[in-house]
């Protein structure tokens, strides 16, 4: 049953508890409890309650009851690999320039974080397309994409290793999102698949990852606009006098570099893009 966004909570619903600083995130069954340092709730107690209840446990704990948000979600899901975070998928979305109805190739699922925010973005008329080599990476994605978006007819998966092809079917490509140990190893595949001014967003935690990729775009001479960003997401506190800064923050995880096809084979004068800060400043409306 995917996640509901408005009415009063029924069972098969999922559900985030918050208790100060803690969530935790359950599927409402009926007869079941759920069990915290504060006791315990009954499923049943729940369902019916209007989202944005609060619901006393056995121990006078209170839980403020709410649907999850899709960062909520991702975040307490059952993870069969490590998911990209919020931050990074917001930039995704944003810098990758994923609209309605576009078709998406993304590599791999790992717990389909991602994917769940690709079938969103491109909306019933789109298409995303995963590769996957691990299958229990896959079972595991689909059941939380499922879970949240209900099943859906223009998802398709692919057990297939990309470093080595992409199938045949998978031409036109609007979009390609890759998550890969060696992403460079899949761009002679995408270069192939990947439509003129069609958008590849390719995700790397390190340095390295980041420079032998590059090398390998720039090589190909049909990529342009070439740039490296990450995004460092810092809350703040405000409370009372104390403003500031919390001590600890979601610095670093990975670095996105992005890059445009273009259909020239000839020498590319455009590979290299402008620092994002820089074309604000620099960019000129007719």
């Amino acid at each position: 049953m995917k996640i509901r966004r408005k009415g009063k909570l029924s069972e098969g619903e999922w559900v985030i508890l918050w208790e100060s600083k803690r969530r935790y995130l359950i599927q409402l069954e009926k007869d079941k409890t759920f069990y915290y340092h504060k006791g315990y709730v009954q499923h049943n107690d729940i369902i019916g309650l209007e989202e944005g209840s609060i619901i006393k446990s056995s121990h006078g704990g209170n839980l403020l009851v709410l649907r999850p948000t899709y960062a909520d979600y991702i975040l307490e899901m059952p993870r069969g690999a490590q998911i990209i975070y919020p931050k990074d998928i917001g930039t995704i979305l944003v810098w990758g320039d994923i609209y309605p109805g576009a078709r998406v190739l993304e590599a791999g699922i790992g717990s389909g974080a991602l994917t769940i925010a690709l079938l969103q973005a491109v909306g019933e008329t789109g298409v995303v397309i995963s590769y996957e080599i691990r299958e229990d990476f896959a079972k595991r994605a689909l059941i939380n994409i499922e879970n949240f978006l209900g099943r859906r007819d223009n998802h398709i998966l692919r057990l297939k290793d990309i470093y080595q092809e992409i199938d045949e079917e998978d031409k036109d490509i609007d979009r390609v999102i890759l998550d890969l140990p060696e992403p460079w190893r899949a761009i002679k595949h995408i270069d192939k698949v990947l439509r003129p001014g069609g958008i590849l967003v390719i995700y790397t935690p390190t340095i390295l990852q980041v420079q032998k990729t590059v090398e390998s775009l720039e090589s190909f001479k049909s990529f342009t606009l070439i740039e490296t960003i990450e995004t460092l997401l810092r809350p703040w506190q405000i409370e009372s006098l104390s403003v500031r800064p919390y001590h600890r923050m979601v610095a670093h995880t990975a670095f996105l570099t992005i890059a445009r096809k273009v259909l020239t084979k000839e020498e590319n004068i455009f590979q290299k893009a402008l620092p994002s800060v820089e074309n604000e400043e620099n960019f000129e409306p007719n």
